[in-house]
């Protein structure tokens, strides 16, 4: 598992969107591939996205987690918020 939260201050907030930001979906999924480089060493370019879900948004500041289940060639993963448990996307990643 691993855990992050964007900082409120991060660049691409003010133009996602304007009074109300929201993480982007695609810094949500460099956090996954940083899960799983952190767990199974570096990743080749030419990754594929066969499934990703959005659910919920996740709020600058806000605590979430990254769960994974697989190995080479395709990971499953989950991100949750981190206290509620709320799950905010789900997908795979396949090589």
């Amino acid at each position: 598992m691993s855990s992050f939260a964007v900082a409120p201050d991060h660049p691409c907030l003010p133009g996602h969107f304007p009074g109300r930001p929201v993480v982007p979906g695609v810094l949500v999924l460099e956090h996954v591939l940083e899960a799983i480089e952190a767990e199974h060493g570096p990743l080749p370019d030419g990754l594929a996205l066969p499934q990703v879900k959005f659910l919920q948004p996740l709020l600058p500041g806000e605590p979430a987690e990254v769960t994974l289940d697989g190995a080479a060639p395709r990971w499953r993963f989950r991100v949750l918020r981190t206290g509620d448990g709320a799950l905010l996307a789900s997908g795979e990643i396949a090589l």
